[in-house]
């Protein structure tokens, strides 16, 4: 790969790694690419070199954001002692909660894929059949078939309760969101 091919495709990563996160912190169109491109360290006029339109650059971030959401939900549950309780805990963090840029796109980006590009939506809907597997594979016993209804009411809590705990302006109530939905998936679940 020649230097220029190089740097293009370092460019390119950067601007996809800066898209994803800002989206997940502002929505899709709460920022503009040229702001996009300046927080890459890039020109606007530059944005062309590297997508054919926005819609391409928002797919790419969508891939990007749900593909670091994957790796980190994958690593919790690597956890030896109740991987399932430390998926659930992870997910109903404070720290999930407040580090929007860097959560689960399954969760911030959710509205903004229903609205936007089958390429997006495909690679959300891969997200979300990825996590189904990973908690039918956690939730201990039972037949498959009860286990998968079981993660499909487990995900859509983790991801309600987050969603709520954020959008909420009290902080005691957020806070209570997250803990109670934690408990009773714990006791629905083990």
């Amino acid at each position: 790969m020649g230097h220029s091919k190089a740097d293009k495709a370092k460019s390119h990563e950067r601007i996809v790694r800066v898209a994803a996160d800002r989206f997940r912190e502002t929505g899709v169109d709460g920022i503009g690419v040229a702001d996009l491109m300046k927080d890459a360290g890039l020109t606007h006029g530059g944005f062309y070199r590297h997508f054919d339109s926005r819609e391409e650059l928002v797919a790419e971030a969508v891939e990007r954001a749900l593909q670091d959401g994957s790796q980190a939900v994958a690593a919790i549950a690597q956890i030896k002692q109740a991987p399932l309780n430390a998926v659930i805990d992870g997910y109903l963090s404070l720290a999930h909660r407040d580090g929007i840029a860097n959560s689960c796109a399954v969760t911030t980006m959710a509205a903004d894929v229903a609205r936007s590009s089958e390429r997006a939506r495909t690679a959300y809907t891969q997200q979300v059949g990825t996590y189904l597997d990973l908690l039918t594979a956690l939730i201990p016993g039972e037949k498959e078939k009860s286990k998968r209804m079981k993660a499909i009411a487990a995900l859509s809590a983790l991801v309600g309760a987050v969603s709520m705990a954020r959008a909420v302006n009290d902080d005691k109530l957020s806070r209570e969101i997250l803990k109670s939905a934690a408990d009773e998936l714990k006791a629905q679940l083990n």
